[in-house]
């Protein structure tokens, strides 16, 4: 028989795991002796907190990262398939969601591997939920990209589909281009839209601010090297109606 793939989803900080991670979820990691991780060093700080049993230098820890080629994906199912039950953990926040581990879980399907997701934080419903926007639509769009140009088109858009499907649209940015995105954001979009920046989710740190762009403008937040999600809204009009959603 198969091994379970278990989805571990970790804290967004140095929050320690048992403030924010329920009991089974730090039971079943516990219990774990083979994971595939992001990063290995940063996954050993994280399981050096749980109650292991063993030291953690005799764990296998495995990396699936924007390094990993495609042909290096399959033989990480190797110890599932000769089934053994195997742990998938991200850098931060859940695996498989704006994480490279979403190649691994789909793999896992097609070889009739059981997959387990298993309950932690995540950015994206946190800020979501804080947002004060419309948390029965939504789409996230990861990252946006780089490229002066091309962000600001890409806002434009994602502004214009909030119009249009009645959605808030979620995306994220590197810390350290926070800044730059805000500035971005403020500087594309209508002045009437509503923007939420949420940084820091779940850290003493945390912040969480909803504003239209016009009461923004002036009033950059301090984001730099905050891990931040940021969340846009405009409320369809005249020219863009209300999409029809059914039941």
């Amino acid at each position: 028989m198969h091994g379970t793939l278990y989805l571990i989803p970790t804290p967004l900080g140095d929050t320690p795991p048992a403030q924010v991670l329920p009991a089974e979820t730090l039971d079943v990691a516990a219990r774990l002796r083979c994971f595939v991780v992001e990063q290995a060093k940063s996954a050993r700080a994280f399981l050096r907190q749980l109650p292991m049993g063993v030291p953690v230098q005799s764990l296998t820890l495995r990396e699936l990262n924007e390094h990993t080629s495609p042909a290096q994906v399959p033989p990480l199912l190797a110890p599932l398939l000769a089934g053994e039950d195997v742990g998938l953990l991200s850098e931060a926040g859940c695996p498989a969601v704006a994480d490279p581990g979403a190649e691994l879980v789909r793999l896992a399907h097609q070889a009739g591997i059981p997959v387990r997701p298993l309950v932690g934080p995540s950015a994206i419903l946190l800020a979501l939920m804080g947002s004060g926007l419309v948390g029965q639509r939504f789409a996230f769009h990861g990252y946006l990209p780089v490229q002066a140009d091309a962000r600001q088109h890409a806002l434009r858009i994602l502004e214009q589909r909030a119009a249009r499907d009645d959605a808030a649209q979620v995306f994220i940015e590197t810390p350290y281009r926070n800044a730059a995105m805000w500035q971005a954001i403020v500087t594309a979009c209508a002045a009437e839209t509503l923007l939420c920046v949420a940084a820091d989710l779940t850290l003493p740190t945390q912040t969480i601010v909803m504003r239209k762009v016009a009461d923004w403008r002036g009033h950059p937040p301090d984001l730099a090297r905050r891990p931040a999600v940021f969340l846009l809204y405009h409320a369809p009009t005249a020219d863009r109606p209300r999409a029809r959603h059914r039941p």
